[in-house]
């Protein structure tokens, strides 16, 4: 096991570098402006079409297109607006809430201001990465459409490019397992055992069968789950953290206080917190703000392939709220319910912090609270990640792959549970950069396609998805 840390601490420490950092900033940072801060200004076009994007019904066509869908607009599997859960579900998990709270004791609470500049450059890129997984998309022998960067690398790039494509599919198929399966059961596993005494293994059995009884189900039933249980949850968490802020609004300034100026400068050791150094602030705020929103990993476009739509501009602009609402919303209310509070200077780390901090504001109340918060976060993104996996999985071994993935894939649960926590978590970072790498490479090359669609759906041109692909040929 030694030998295995040090291996991926040494790989670790080389894609979360420098290099990652001008790449996942870079590529965000040229799309912005290629998109001429678009995601940012229709914002509230986003949020219109994600309600009008519901799950729309049958038997009222023309009351359908009244409200904005087009009866034309009907190829995939699920709903726009399930589109954008199933990815939701996925992003939505430990991230925000054992993410940040490392985050925040790794980096300081400079971190946090990282976090926010990732999410903000990350909404085009996230809009880019959409539009391109309906534009490329195909139709797989069961009739199902399939999507994401292995397609758009393959379709929007070209054959010569396929082995990049195998590359992203690879490390997405081996990382859902971290980042998606056994990263989420471990911490969920240690929350309830911390809080209720529940074995590590009884909860790995639990999160097990009722994760297999949807994944087995396939798309449509992880789709119609997400649609429900991800905006209760989130909404009920946010809730949550806005009682501990009004418990807690004395020190609210001092806390974004403390964000701004910690962003730019070095933080001394103070109680139990080893301190800071800026670069640190930067590579954890940035690392943690990918894990949790995703964005320019290339996993989200994956679910919005799926959607029932031909337009992939319109669902480019749904798929970049799950940026927003991940890392500007819940990330920002952990944040501030941790700096509000004394523990961050503890040395605690991880969801413990997260649930010290709400236990202080709310005694007795908290620690439950963040424990089953985590749990049904954690429960959904392996519902969200086990899609992903068994997408990248199919790309390279075919349609016929899929049963054996899913099988595999639910048979980790419990031994995720039950594992190291500390060899789990660098793992998951690891081949979290290495799918971004290929991504943003395609996004990169790809962007004029991005652009020329955006321009000519604000102009008022008609956007189609392109011509049909078939998966199998």
């Amino acid at each position: 096991m030694e030998t295995l840390n040090s291996l991926f601490g040494a790989i670790n420490g080389v894609v979360w570098g420098p290099l990652m950092l001008i790449l996942l900033l870079g590529v965000g940072i040229y799309l912005q402006i290629g998109l001429k801060l678009m995601p940012i200004r229709k914002l509230g076009m986003g949020f219109k079409l994600l309600w009008q994007g519901r799950e729309p019904k049958p038997a009222h066509k023309d009351s359908v297109a009244k409200a904005g869908v087009d009866k034309s607009d009907e190829d995939g599997e699920i709903s726009p607006f399930n589109a954008l859960m199933t990815a939701l579900s996925a992003t939505i998990g430990t991230g925000n809430i054992a993410g940040v709270a490392t985050a925040i004791a790794l980096g300081g609470p400079g971190a946090v201001f990282w976090m926010w500049i990732t999410a903000l450059v990350g909404m085009a890129t996230k809009f880019a990465e959409a539009v391109l997984a309906v534009r490329y998309r195909e139709t797989d022998n069961t009739g199902h459409h399939v999507g994401g960067p292995m397609f758009y690398i393959k379709n929007g790039l070209g054959k010569k490019w396929l082995w990049l494509g195998a590359l992203f599919s690879f490390f997405g198929a081996v990382a859902a397992f971290g980042i998606g399966n056994t990263v989420q059961s471990n911490s969920v596993a240690d929350a309830m055992d911390v809080t209720f005494g529940i074995p590590h293994w009884l909860t790995g059995v639990i999160i097990m069968v009722l994760a297999g009884a949807v994944i087995l189900g396939g798309i449509k039933r992880i789709a119609k789950v997400a649609g429900k249980l991800v905006p209760i949850m989130g909404i009920a968490y946010v809730i949550a953290g806005v009682l501990v802020l009004i418990v807690n609004a004395g020190q609210i300034g001092e806390a974004f206080g403390l964000i701004f100026y910690y962003a730019f400068n070095p933080m001394a050791a103070a109680g139990g917190f080893a301190g800071a150094a800026v670069m640190a602030a930067i590579r954890f705020g940035v690392a943690r703000g990918i894990f949790s929103n995703e964005a320019g990993l290339g996993s989200a476009p994956i679910a919005h392939a799926a959607a029932r739509t031909k337009n992939p501009v319109r669902q480019g602009l749904i798929a970049m709220l799950g940026t927003f609402i991940d890392t500007i919303i819940v990330c920002t209310i952990t944040a501030l319910v941790i700096l509000t509070s004394t523990v961050w200077q503890t040395g605690e780390e991880g969801a413990s912090l997260t649930a010290l901090s709400f236990d202080q504001a709310l005694p007795g109340f908290g620690n439950p609270i963040v424990a089953i918060a985590l749990a049904i976060f954690a429960f959904t993104t392996i519902l969200g990640w086990s899609f992903y996996g068994e997408k990248c999985f199919q790309f390279l071994f075919g349609t016929r792959s899929i049963m054996l993935y899913r099988v595999l894939f639910v048979l980790a649960i419990p031994l995720g549970a039950i594992a190291q926590l500390g060899f789990i978590w660098l793992m998951a970072d690891t081949f979290n950069a290495m799918m971004a790498i290929p991504n943003l490479i395609a996004l990169a090359l790809l962007s004029p396609v991005v652009f020329k669609l955006t321009k000519d759906y604000f102009a008022g041109k008609e956007i189609l998805a392109g011509e049909e692909l078939d998966h199998d040929k």
